[in-house]
């Protein structure tokens, strides 16, 4: 069974946080930990494989995790933080769920492209804030979030995910690793 491990070449390096940085450093090491973990979940795989659902009934795949991703990422960072008002980049109102809902033509260098965008993006708005700064807009909750609270939470959000990712690689091809 194929073994995925950290010592292997990676597309994407995935480098260890340090265990020594201040709280911001920590938290952003974190948060690029596990956006490089979420790559390096979907490294070596054609389109087909990572259209490929966990388990029926459920959507799950890689795909839709990168475009669930990229979606998440700008909700917070464009939107919530920064306030900007950017529509979906997949889901509609008549599809909420549109980022996990793949089809034959959705492609992983468009996904990518397009979370790795959102990702440089979210970057540039977060330097220019503190942690204890609000963000511009309102969650569609109506409640306001600093910066530290949306760093803690993209990282529990991509940890979940991760976490399934795993899964759905180990259906793929047998691979595991952290």
């Amino acid at each position: 069974m194929p073994r995925m491990t950290t010592d292997r070449t990676e597309t994407t390096p995935r480098v260890d946080p340090s265990t020594t940085s201040g709280e911001r450093e920590a938290l952003e090491q974190w948060l690029d930990f596990h956006r490089a973990t979420l790559a390096w979940k979907c490294e070596g795989l054609d389109d087909a494989q990572l259209r490929t659902l966990s388990a029926p009934p459920s959507e799950l795949s890689l795909l839709g995790l990168v475009r669930h991703m990229a979606e998440v990422e700008q909700g917070w960072f464009r939107n919530v933080l920064a306030g900007e008002k950017a529509p979906g980049l997949y889901s509609t109102e008549e599809d909420r769920d549109r980022d996990f809902h793949v089809t034959d033509e959705d492609t992983y260098e468009e996904a990518h492209a397009a979370w790795q965008a959102e990702i440089a993006h979210a970057r540039t708005v977060a330097a220019a804030r503190g942690l204890d700064d609000l963000g511009e807009g309102e969650h569609r909750s109506g409640a306001r979030f600093n910066l530290r609270w949306i760093y803690l939470h993209m990282i529990e959000e991509y940890a979940r995910h991760n976490g399934h990712a795993d899964l759905v690689r180990e259906r793929i091809d047998g691979a595991t690793g952290d």
